[in-house]
């Protein structure tokens, strides 16, 4: 069993936080164990939830298109989340997300830890403000430091940038925000090589 196989068997019986009460499952992180980069996102969203894998929603779609744009082959990548269960409430029948407030952040912090030391990426990128915090340990305003090496013991090169989440809710800035991601994207490619 790969150190991230038991990784992702020990997470998925963790009662750390409250978070697993309401969550379908977790949703551990995916990609391969040498992954060149791992993306860190915030939590799982609803599809993710229901089906148990990351980025496989509507803002899987729009990583995959930045991705594409600036020459990282998704499969060489590594997908999580900062937190590893839906944290959501009720609107009707739909579940609508709900931020993770620090201290759920903090108890999926060794699962983070434990996923940047298996797979050992040359580079991680945080994907909101939440993930970036998740990473750095501090507060990080993604509108003034995307784009920049922010420092973090999990990897040699971290940088923020927006979630592709925050892209799709951005309808008149949609395009202008994609262009961003996909920007912050190309400058962690060139330390891939």
């Amino acid at each position: 069993m790969s150190e991230l196989d038991a990784l992702r068997e020990a997470a998925a019986g963790c009662t750390a936080c409250p978070l697993y009460r309401n969550a379908t499952q977790t949703v551990f992180g995916e990609g391969p164990e040498r992954a060149l980069v791992m993306l860190v996102g915030e939590q799982p969203g609803d599809q993710e939830d229901r089906q148990g894998h990351p980025f496989v929603g509507p803002a899987g779609r729009i990583l995959d298109e930045a991705l594409a744009d600036a020459g990282i082959p998704r499969d060489r990548t590594y997908v999580t989340n900062a937190v590893k269960h839906f944290k959501w409430r009720a609107r009707g029948k739909r579940r609508i997300h709900d931020k993770p407030n620090w201290s759920e952040v903090a108890a999926c912090r060794p699962w983070l830890e434990g996923e940047a030391t298996a797979v050992k990426p040359k580079a991680i990128v945080a994907l909101g403000a939440t993930a970036a915090r998740a990473v750095t340990g501090r507060t990080v305003a993604i509108t003034r430091e995307r784009g920049h090496e922010l420092e973090s013991d999990l990897a040699p090169v971290v940088v923020a940038t927006f979630h592709p989440s925050a892209v799709l809710r951005a309808q008149d800035r949609k395009d202008e925000m994609l262009a961003a991601l996909a920007e912050d994207l190309r400058l962690v490619a060139k330390h891939l090589n």
